[in-house]
């Protein structure tokens, strides 16, 4: 069914009326209903006796699958030719479609809004799948992010119009430079601005800025000359460095893993596969919890639950990884006109030393393409290292990731949730190369907590971070004291709105915000009495212009509706109302939308000016 939404909001306050559905303005939330699913839930209709269609979800697994041929796209394969293993054993494929991306340029799929409405649907081309660049500054040394950015706008010179690309930029949080276009002029422009400059990070540690100082491959730090002459730093100094080391790696990874659910979230709304194109010097994110990843994870903390969590919500987006290391050829540091050989005065010479630093050296490089391959395979993509030739590793990842088969199976009916299940896909007939994500974790929907303490509606309601499409909504802003609100007297009485309004030094200006949601987004559940249930909950989050929070609103609701009243609402979307207070200057307002029992969230940012009374 297609996501309709009305386009104005006349009719908001009568449905909002509707009795034992929805309350203008939302109360204290009732016990969530969880919903237990398993990989990717997938439509299912049932056509009422008015012929109106109505969507639940079923347990289906969606899996994206790149089949290449002697270096080329293989085309028109029948679905009787694929096979599909769970943990080992065979599942019956329930349906099997082919995609190939269009050539030239596509329309935006894009709605004209009303005025003070504002949408969180995302904007993209018509195409069977869109790429998305990330240029990584948190894990790459600003050199190497100078070289990269460079060939980019070289390469987005020459790439062919209509090829649908986004940029994304990674320091202390993601954020999005382009959204998706087809015009080369309007990327070059992008990169060129101020947002894609490249910067180096506090978080980056002694391996990573190239240091000549190494801890971790376990020798000691010297002071002096080349030659390993002067005193030797104590023990305790170099367990202290060691510690700032790991503190360090320790936040680059879980700020990654962040930013990559971040990035899932705010593709989620887009049909089909996102090839992600990673530039970055190091990457220390496997989407396996049972294979070995970069050396970035020595000696670090237990990430099992932050992995979950993120392969969980990049699967859910198809997104596929293709890595680039942005160290372009890499040379033994023998070979660098500033190295200097580490302790030779106490293990054998300069030469000996020598030796044991290329040997560490190329151990450690080793591993982190290991940990790239591994990426890339783990989520269908291709890893591209070692090379200087970056325009080229770019338009690799766009042409193979271009065209691809999506199938979709019912996983087994009883599932661990959380458990990572490991697939396997062959085509009989043909010398094939697949790509294709190798696992999923079973859905463990409804556990993941409530209210605005819950990490998900934190990470949505920060300030300037990406929108989330999971759930798709409009959400209409407007003074309480304006024309359009002048026969509602109601907005304007009471007393203070917001956790934080009481706190406020100067006068406060009311506001009213009007959500209208896309029912097609919730995981709506059934009961035997045909009663059509989800939580929600509906957050508002206001900074001001240096970013400090000002106000907070939250707010959550349990949905209970008749068949009538859901495909009413369907059609007319559900209409949600919360109040806020905010001081007089610019705002900025993030408003988040949480479905509680399926853990998938919607966000938008609306930017204001509050005029001082």
């Amino acid at each position: 069914m297609d996501r309709i939404l009305p386009s104005s909001f006349l009719q908001m306050s009568r449905y909002c009326l509707l009795a034992g559905a929805i309350c203008v303005c939302m109360g204290v939330m009732s016990t969530p209903v969880s919903v237990s699913a398993q990989g990717s839930p997938a439509d299912v209709s049932q056509t009422t006796a008015s012929g109106v269609v109505l969507r639940s979800n079923t347990n289906l697994v969606l899996l994206d699958v790149v089949v290449d041929e002697k270096g080329r796209a293989a085309h028109s394969i029948d679905k009787r030719r694929f096979h599909v293993f769970e943990d080992g054993k065979e599942r019956e494929i329930s349906s099997l479609d082919e995609h190939i991306t269009a050539d030239g340029a596509q329309p935006l799929k894009q709605t004209v809004l009303p005025a003070h409405v504002y949408s969180n649907q995302p904007l993209y081309p018509a195409q069977a799948a869109v790429n998305v660049l990330l240029l990584d500054g948190l894990n790459t040394t600003a050199l190497d992010q100078m070289r990269t950015r460079q060939q980019m706008l070289e390469y987005l010179g020459t790439i062919p119009p209509g090829t649908p690309l986004a940029i994304f930029t990674l320091t202390s949080k993601l954020r999005l430079v382009q959204g998706f276009t087809t015009e080369p002029a309007t990327l070059v422009a992008a990169l060129k601005s101020s947002k894609a400059l490249p910067q180096q990070t506090t978080l980056q540690d002694a391996e990573l800025t190239g240091s000549p100082v190494s801890v971790a491959n376990g020798g000691s730090m010297s002071e002096g000359g080349g030659d390993g002459s002067g005193l030797r730093t104590p023990g305790a100094l170099q367990l202290f460095a060691s510690d700032i080391a790991a503190v360090q790696t320790d936040l680059r990874v879980r700020t990654t893993m962040d930013a990559l659910r971040s990035l899932a979230r705010y593709l989620d709304g887009i049909p089909g596969r996102k090839n992600l194109i990673w530039f970055s010097g190091s990457f220390p994110v496997s989407m396996d919890p049972e294979k070995v990843t970069s050396d970035s994870f020595r000696g670090m903390q237990d990430y099992s639950e932050e992995l979950r969590k993120t392969s969980v919500a990049m699967n859910a987006a198809r997104v596929a990884v293709y890595p680039v290391d942005a160290r372009g050829l890499m040379t033994l540091p023998s070979y660098d006109v500033a190295y200097r050989p580490s302790n030779s005065a106490n293990r054998g010479g300069q030469s000996s030393a020598m030796a044991r630093d290329n040997n560490a050296a190329t151990d450690s490089l080793l591993a982190e393409h290991f940990a790239m391959e591994q990426l890339a395979e783990d989520t269908g993509g291709r890893a591209f290292v070692n090379t200087g030739d970056f325009k080229g590793a770019v338009a690799e990842a766009i042409g193979h990731g271009g065209s691809y088969y999506s199938l979709a199976f019912t996983p087994a009916t009883k599932g661990e949730p959380g458990k990572f299940h490991k697939l396997r896909v062959k085509v009989d007939g043909g010398s094939y190369v697949l790509a294709y994500r190798h696992g999923y974790f079973a859905d463990d929907r409804g556990m993941q907590g409530s209210r605005l303490g819950n990490g998900l509606m934190n990470e949505a309601t920060q300030r300037g971070v990406p929108q989330a499409t999971e759930i798709v909504f409009e959400a209409r802003v407007l003074a309480a004291d304006g024309p359009e609100l002048k026969d509602e007297p109601t907005v304007r009485s009471g007393g203070s709105a917001g956790a934080m309004a009481a706190s406020f030094k100067g006068l406060a200006k009311r506001y009213v915000v009007d959500v209208r949601l896309d029912a097609a987004s919730l995981a709506f559940s059934t009961d035997a009495q045909g009663t059509w249930k989800a939580q929600v909950e509906l957050a508002l989050v206001a900074y001001d212009g240096d970013g400090v929070r000002v106000n907070t609103v939250d707010q959550g609701l349990g949905l209970n509706l008749t068949s009538e009243q859901y495909l009413r609402m369907t059609r007319s979307g559900i209409p949600l109302r919360a109040l806020i207070d905010l001081p007089g200057g610019p705002v900025f307002l993030r408003v988040a939308i949480r479905d509680i029992g399926a853990a998938k969230v919607g966000s938008l940012e609306v930017p204001l000016m509050v005029a001082k009374k």
